[in-house]
């Protein structure tokens, strides 16, 4: 079992991007899309066990996830509880989260409650552009609802996406579904809903720092970015009034941590929020 006193570091945001069987997270035109945005030419899609090695060579854990927009792509998503069970043969360093598209329904929330009773999910990944849904849609409630219940986390995707970049019409992507601001009426609905907001939210940078400090529940995530990228309020609220509320992440493996983590270095981080960074917030919020 995962041992978080040993632990250099916590990545809460790394993805699965292939099956035991071959199949991917993306069409092969979303993928080529993404590998040419975040100029990631040559990398190839690890298996979960191949992730395991990885983290653990470096003493961090990881959380790993897929994206279910099955309804808007058409796409067959990667199967939950093969994530879920690939994490748990290597459970010193890989934490279980699900997808599940919210636009199906009763048998989404049905879904959700088997994964995490039976299956051992510790939190729910939500892609608002490329599912087509508005986070603070109805519709999505009763999935919320549950996932609140349950006791674990949600993490959304916020801001730009390097997925459907460059392609003709962003692949059908609108990036206006990301914006956090609409994350917001979900932190109301749901105050124990536990939120993590994915990315520096550009071009709504403000609008992710309004919400995560209003909203006690509400965390930031710093994966998709190169640290020496990231937008000075946000270096700024990490250093203050959200040091406790903000969380490493990558987004491994088009980001892989070796590459954030050299330039979080370089970062005007003070010496006794680097850590909380790195480890004791997500340590906290996850309950590892």
């Amino acid at each position: 079992m995962l041992n978080a006193e040993d632990l250099v570091a916590v990545d809460v945001h790394t993805h699965a991007e292939i099956s035991k069987s071959g199949h991917r997270s993306l069409s092969p035109a979303l993928f080529g899309a993404s590998t040419e945005y975040f100029k990631a030419e040559g990398h190839r899609q690890p298996s979960i066990a191949e992730m395991a090695d990885y983290y653990r060579q470096r003493n961090m854990a990881a959380v790993v996830f897929t994206v279910d927009a099955e309804h808007a792509t058409g796409h067959p998503r990667i199967a939950n509880e093969e994530i879920a069970e690939s994490c748990a043969e290597h459970s010193d360093v890989l934490i279980p989260f699900a997808s599940i598209d919210p636009w199906k329904g009763q048998a989404g929330v049905r879904e959700a409650r088997r994964l995490v009773t039976e299956h051992g999910v510790r939190g729910f990944k939500f892609h608002p552009s490329i599912q087509a849904c508005w986070p603070n849609d109805p519709m999505a409630y009763p999935l919320y609802g549950a996932i609140e219940e349950l006791g674990v986390p949600a993490l959304f995707h916020t801001g730009q996406t390097g997925i459907g970049a460059g392609v003709p019409g962003g692949g059908g992507i609108r990036l206006k579904y990301a914006n956090p601001m609409l994350i917001d009426d979900v932190a109301v609905d749901f105050p124990e809903l536990r939120i993590i907001l994915a990315h520096p939210s550009v071009p709504w940078q403000d609008e992710a720092l309004a919400v995560a400090t209003h909203k006690p529940h509400v965390h930031i995530d710093l994966s998709g970015w190169s640290p020496k990228y990231f937008p000075p309020q946000l270096v700024r609220y990490a250093n203050s009034l959200l040091q406790d509320k903000v969380l490493f992440g990558s987004d491994y493996p088009v980001i892989t941590p070796d590459r954030w983590m050299a330039d979080f270095d370089e970062l005007e981080i003070k010496p006794h929020v680097r850590p909380k960074i790195l480890k004791d917030n997500a340590v906290k919020l996850l309950g590892l």
